[in-house]
């Protein structure tokens, strides 16, 4: 099971010399991967982490390239209908070239309905309009001459530029955790990105994601992650007590036992993690970071 950090870019004054320090901590201490998440301009009444102070992830990203170079550089989420699809395609396709190919692409559709509204976007189209965003996305990345004809697209006589450095391109998790998300990871996905869940809402998401892509005629079988907050007792504060965390699975314990949940994870077919930890400190996410490289990661399959 690879291992990573969802870098601190939100919910706290932004200190750019401290993310840089979490960023490089986590790639010295031989963890997998650093990932980003997304929200653009969040409503005032919205009780989330992610309202104030927040670093656009898209503008992260290539700053994570050059400030890096050997963890995967990962999304989790980037919400598709925010953006116009083609300049996003391009953008990730040049942070794939600018890390050498380090890209993982984890994507939604979206939940915030306020969000929505103040961006001009209909909710209710955020599933068709994430659809055509992944589709558009396929076909930029390995088509220097791409043709495709969407609800709100049309691309011919052009050249998309540049194609990512990852063949056939930089991997597709899908989240969510409805039959119409895990439809969508069998569609047009490679695998599945859960969100804070325990044992039995992630077996029964991955038996419903891997039903869908047998039904769809696809190979293989769905890559499974997960995205889940840690507090390690004797680390963290108590970020429950704020409020945020309400009705989000957390690992939280000891070292041992935190261990002993990630590896039931892993028997559930999970293979990469997301660790969040923007609920805590800045020394105590350097600690955490040093505690997952010395006691829970050495527990765990390769």
């Amino acid at each position: 099971m690879k291992l990573g950090i969802c870098l601190p870019h939100y919910g706290r004054p932004i200190e750019v010399g401290r993310l840089l320090e979490v960023a490089r901590r986590a790639e010295e201490r031989g963890l997998d991967s650093v990932w980003v998440t997304d929200h653009v301009i969040v409503p005032e009444q919205a009780n989330v982490i992610y309202r104030e102070d927040m670093l656009d992830p898209l503008a992260v990203l290539p700053w994570l390239a050059g400030v890096t170079t050997r963890v995967a550089l990962g999304t989790s989420v980037v919400i598709l209908p925010y953006r116009s699809p083609i300049p996003v395609a391009k953008l990730l396709a040049s942070v794939d070239v600018l890390s050498g190919g380090r890209l993982i692409v984890g994507a939604a559709i979206g939940w915030l309905e306020g969000e929505f509204e103040t961006l001009g976007l209909r909710f209710k189209e955020r599933a068709s309009r994430s659809d055509e965003a992944l589709e558009l996305m396929r076909t930029l990345w390995t088509q220097a001459h791409p043709k495709i004809h969407t609800k709100r697209h049309r691309v011919h006589d052009v050249v998309a530029s540049p194609m990512p450095l990852q063949k056939p391109r930089p991997p597709l998790y899908i989240g969510g955790a409805s039959d119409g998300a895990y439809r969508r990871v069998a569609r047009l996905g490679d695998g599945w990105h859960a969100s804070s869940m325990d044992h039995d809402a992630f077996r029964q998401g991955a038996e419903s994601v891997r039903r869908f892509w047998k039904e769809a005629g696809r190979e293989g079988a769905p890559f499974l992650s997960l995205r889940i907050p840690i507090l390690i007792d004797g680390v963290h504060r108590a970020a429950v007590d704020m409020g945020l965390l309400r009705g989000r699975h957390t690992l939280k314990g000891s070292a041992k036992q935190i261990a002993d949940e990630l590896s039931g994870f892993e028997a559930l077919g999970c293979g990469h993690v997301a660790l969040e930890v923007s609920y805590s400190t800045f020394p105590a996410i350097l600690e955490t970071i040093d505690l997952v490289a010395e006691k829970i990661r050495p527990q765990l399959a390769d």
